[in-house]
């Protein structure tokens, strides 16, 4: 029974990154992005916010996907989904370092 508890909090946890990442990708709502969060108000009028809410679009659905997958591992007790997760986790860093130098590069060239 805790088990399933446990597992069903996780796959909540995957739906939500799923919702957040559905309204990033519409560019609705929030924009959870570092870039803008940091932003003083006078940049965030200026920004082009269009890469940023993209980004975290992609970010939230990687989210889901490791969530999912932490909630089918810890439900079913398949172990070895331990290491698809690792390499996802390391798959989002990378792009999170290389998306980011692309759009700083991009607003440099304009």
């Amino acid at each position: 029974m805790q088990e399933i508890i446990a597992a069903g909090i996780i796959f909540l946890i995957a739906l939500i990154a799923l919702w957040l990442s559905i309204r990033s990708f519409m560019e609705k709502g929030f924009l959870f992005n570092n870039a803008y969060i940091w932003a003083s108000e006078q940049e965030r009028e200026s920004m082009d916010k269009k890469p940023y809410y993209r980004q975290s679009a992609i970010m939230f659905l990687f989210t889901c996907l490791i969530f999912l997958l932490n909630g089918f591992a810890f439900l079913f007790h398949i172990t070895w989904i331990f290491y698809i997760v690792i390499a996802i986790a390391i798959i989002v860093m990378v792009y999170a370092v290389i998306s980011s130098r692309a759009i700083e590069q991009k607003k440099q060239q304009k």
